[in-house]
């Protein structure tokens, strides 16, 4: 599946939340910290900018795929 070239990181953080089980912790300057506990402890930093680059994006995503025990692709489904 295409990585979405115009996602924003408010846009992100809201999918996180409301389909992956993730919470807002806090927001440092312009990152937004998530956190989750499912299926065990994880915190994650997401940009908050109004684009997210391509690579940055990969990689946020695949960190989360591996904690979920997901493919990249199953998160960018729901997106």
């Amino acid at each position: 599946m295409k990585i979405p070239r115009d996602l924003s990181g408010e846009d992100f953080v809201k999918h996180l939340c409301r389909e992956w089980e993730y919470r807002v912790i806090h927001q440092i300057n312009s990152h937004v910290v998530l956190e989750t506990e499912t299926p065990s402890h994880q915190r994650i930093a997401v940009p908050a900018h109004k684009n997210l680059r391509i690579g940055t994006l990969k990689a946020i995503l695949r960190t989360i795929a591996r904690h979920k025990g997901v493919r990249r692709d199953d998160l960018l489904e729901s997106l």
